[in-house]
């Protein structure tokens, strides 16, 4: 099921990523691009003129079957969610994206639709398996036996297994990728939903703009991860949306650094040196994460490979036009 020429549906169309999908599959040709989320259509991080915009709360069953009518693919990344400060403090509230998930299947199924893509997330992995900031990188068949993040990591592992048996029993054709933390432009960096990159590079922007130059750094910094840019994300999205892979399969980047590392790099960019100051009864998350790459290589012959010193900057440059203009904005 090809996207050129495709009526396609994104799920979540008014968040970062799906707003960034939402440019990409008219890129790659898509017929029509149904772009539904839950939040005011003046809430969406961004809004493409030629797509058809609804706001539907996809938790809704009946809501889910009018989203889905006579599009061919559907693309699932619907979800309350948002960096590990959220994640960790919004458990009851994350399970219930199985609502969506749930629904959002079943009505793929009643209205024909050719080809679902679900977005999971590297929090399905056992947590036994990232105590260690030297962490050997996650390969897909880590994520059992299931010890995932609590909540999140619990509905999408569950979400995971029920594309796999829609697939199985009703022949609906699934594909499942292991979202790695992305980052980018048109993001949320404030407000407690944020992620590391987007909260690493307002709290280094604050401090040059006020001239305290202190940052304050949840856990001891040595923690690990990868990060992903969107236009990788975007282009694996598609690429194993056309692909053959059934099983969940990582996407993200295996560029490792330190939560440390991402503060100097975010420092070289804008050319400032800050006093850290380490929040360890923060939440932090787990110890190492890190993405392996071998699957997404042998299928695709790809990977994401857009460097993290490069999407920073692309970030940082938003970033810092967004509190540029809301200071304008309150004066």
């Amino acid at each position: 099921m090809h996207i050129r020429g495709a009526h396609t549906l994104v799920c979540g169309a008014g968040g970062f990523i799906g707003g960034h999908l939402v440019n990409k599959l008219f890129e790659e040709g898509a017929a029509s691009v149904r772009a539904v989320d839950v939040k005011p259509l003046d809430e969406w991080y961004q809004q493409n003129p030629t797509a058809q915009s609804l706001v539907l709360d996809l938790q809704e069953k009946d809501a889910c079957l009018k989203a889905a009518e006579g599009v061919d693919a559907v693309f699932q990344l619907a979800a309350d969610m948002g960096g590990m400060g959220f994640i960790e403090n919004n458990k009851a509230l994350c399970m219930l994206s199985v609502l969506t998930n749930t629904h959002m299947l079943m009505a793929a199924r009643t209205q024909g639709v050719k080809r679902f893509f679900y977005s999971s997330s590297a929090c399905v992995y056992n947590g036994d398996k990232q105590t260690n900031p030297d962490v050997v990188a996650l390969k897909e068949e880590d994520a059992y036996p299931a010890l995932p993040e609590d909540g999140y990591g619990w509905e999408k592992l569950f979400s995971e297994r029920m594309c796999r048996h829609f697939r199985e029993d009703y022949g609906l054709e699934t594909r499942v990728a292991r979202f790695h933390n992305v980052y980018g432009p048109l993001g949320t960096w404030t407000g407690g939903r944020e992620k590391a990159p987007a909260a690493v590079c307002r709290k280094v922007l604050e401090a040059k703009m006020s001239g305290n130059h202190e940052i304050e750094i949840w856990g001891d910094g040595h923690q690990t991860r990868s990060f992903m840019y969107v236009d990788d994300c975007t282009k694996g999205v598609v690429d194993i949306y056309h692909s053959d892979i059934l099983e969940p399969i990582n996407l993200g980047s295996s560029e490792l650094v330190t939560i440390n590392q991402l503060v100097d790099i975010a420092e070289e960019i804008v050319g400032i040196k800050l006093k850290r100051n380490y929040n360890l009864s923060a939440p932090k998350g787990v110890n190492g994460r890190n993405s392996d790459n071998t699957m997404i290589q042998q299928h695709l012959g790809w990977e994401p490979s857009i460097k993290l010193r490069d999407g920073l900057a692309r970030t940082m440059a938003w970033i810092e036009q967004q509190m540029l203009a809301s200071v304008t904005t309150t004066r």
